[in-house]
């Protein structure tokens, strides 16, 4: 029993030596990655909600939230709310990795090459977006599992449902789902709707950035630190900045799942195109589809800096 004590007491020890010796930006990006996967989890039912209604998957056009709710746990079980969940979380730690190291590098490039610039928020502003950017681009396939798998339902075999697919892959998880789609399309098919997400991203954080400030010039002067004050300013500009680029989300959900749509559907090109396809044949309503459930989810999924998801 003591030996076991003691292993217990040195392993403890162990782990809290490798956490002091981290720098303090890898302690942040851990604890900012726990405290994301357990936000995105808690979530999670929802977001798997918004995009089944983003895709216009048949079963769940004219059920609503509670209905849709009351679907997935018949058919699916509990499970069932967080399927995808997990390349959603995975993705966290990555992107912010990536758009700490990149918008660092891109803050001092431009410090460099525009020294006129100057060092106030349109620097922020600019190194942010283009270092959001590029978080986007080497973790955009991670978000396209992420859809797919939540697009995708399987019927639970605890609760005797069958599934409701026809003629579609069963994606088996994150792994099945990257190779299947890689053998599909290949490296383009993993970047499938990655073109929205990189031209939402400055009107995003600009529209954000420009309500924020604007927000903050009427608050009184003795409350303009208040970190109350500045969640939110940073949660209702936030809100807004994505309810004005909302519809980019939905063309990049479209795109993504082109494939699994059903065969009557227009094919899907670009951007436009989508965009344009989608207020023509399903009208205009469901480029908003779904975003009252992102004011459900409201500012515990927001920070002042922000970032599409």
């Amino acid at each position: 029993m003591e030996k076991k004590r003691d292993g217990g007491d040195q392993m403890g020890m162990f782990f809290d030596g490798v956490v002091e010796a981290m720098p303090v930006f890898a302690k942040e990006l851990v604890a900012g990655g726990v405290a994301g996967g357990i936000a995105k989890t808690v979530v999670a039912p929802l977001e798997r909600i918004k995009i089944l209604f983003q895709t216009r998957r048949a079963e769940f056009q004219s059920i609503g939230l509670f209905g849709s709710f009351q679907k997935i746990a018949r058919t699916e079980g509990v499970m069932g709310f967080y399927r995808g969940n997990g390349a959603s979380v995975a993705r966290i730690i990555p992107y912010a990795a990536l758009h700490y190291m990149a918008y660092e590098q891109y803050r001092r490039w431009i410090i460099l090459t525009f020294p006129d610039m100057g060092r106030g928020p349109v620097l922020d502003l600019v190194a942010g977006s283009f270092a959001g950017g590029t978080a986007v681009l080497f973790t955009h396939p991670l978000d396209l599992v992420r859809t797919k798998l939540a697009y995708q339902i399987v019927g639970s075999a605890k609760l005797n449902a069958k599934a409701v697919l026809q003629n579609e892959n069963i994606y088996k998880g994150i792994i099945d789902c990257f190779s299947m789609t890689y053998k599909e399309a290949g490296i383009r098919g993993l970047y499938r709707g990655v073109a929205p997400s990189l031209y939402g991203i400055f009107p995003y954080a600009g529209l954000k950035f420009y309500i924020y400030e604007d927000m903050k010039r009427h608050v009184p002067a003795e409350h303009k630190n208040s970190i109350v004050v500045k969640l939110v300013c940073g949660s209702v500009a936030g809100l807004l900045g994505q309810t004005f680029t909302y519809p980019l989300d939905v063309v990049r959900r479209q795109m993504q799942v082109q494939r699994h749509l059903p065969s009557n559907s227009a094919e899907i090109k670009g951007t436009i195109e989508t965009l344009v396809m989608i207020a023509q044949k399903q009208g205009w309503k469901q480029l908003f589809s779904g975003l009252s459930i992102n004011y459900l989810k409201g500012a515990g999924n927001l920070n002042v800096k922000g970032s599409i998801n």
